[in-house]
């Protein structure tokens, strides 16, 4: 049988993680650490209050990207995501998988599966795009390609890795594209 990935002209399609990948969440994760520390009187020196920032690149990226040819797959919320997307200016698919939207989060396969099935895709069709090794065992087990970005060294199993999300984005529009991987 040939796959989604082999037959040319065959619909590709892109998915996403969110923070990470496409989003800089560390700053405000320090905050909401510290307003807990804060909270119970355990106020941590080190913490300081933050911001999200989407990785240089992202909107480009994401703009370039056909609708309907990409999702995003999140352990976070979906009104979360939304509301960082909206303050920084990144488009919002049709497609989001998130953490209420399952009952197996990463590493099963089945936040992956699940937004292929809502795009309509084959599974050999997709392209995951993960910084953490949950999520990419996630990508693998659901039989996708998958890529990583955004950190310093490949996390185990990534078929190909890019040290950014920038120099990553050619070679993920060419993929969505249908030009060979």
């Amino acid at each position: 049988m040939i796959s989604e990935r082999s037959r040319p002209g065959a619909k590709r399609y892109v998915l996403f993680d969110v923070d990470g990948t496409l989003m800089d969440a560390a700053d405000n994760q320090r905050l909401v650490w510290r307003t807990w520390a804060e909270r119970y009187g355990l106020e941590d020196e080190d913490v300081r209050a933050g911001s999200y920032a989407a990785f240089d690149g992202a909107s480009e990226l994401l703009n370039a990207l056909e609708p309907g040819g990409w999702a995003l797959v999140t352990s976070n919320y979906e009104h979360r995501v939304r509301g960082r997307f909206a303050r920084t200016g990144l488009p919002v698919p049709e497609v989001v998988v998130d953490a209420a939207a399952v009952a197996d989060g990463k590493p099963s396969p089945v936040p992956y599966l699940q937004a292929a099935a809502q795009l309509g895709a084959d599974p050999g069709g997709c392209l995951v795009i993960e910084d953490a090794p949950s999520g990419v065992q996630s990508g693998l087990r659901a039989g996708m390609t998958v890529w990583g970005v955004n950190t310093p060294a490949a996390v185990d199993g990534v078929h190909r890795h890019f040290a950014s999300l920038r120099e990553a984005a050619p070679a993920i529009l060419a993929f969505a594209s249908g030009a060979p991987s």
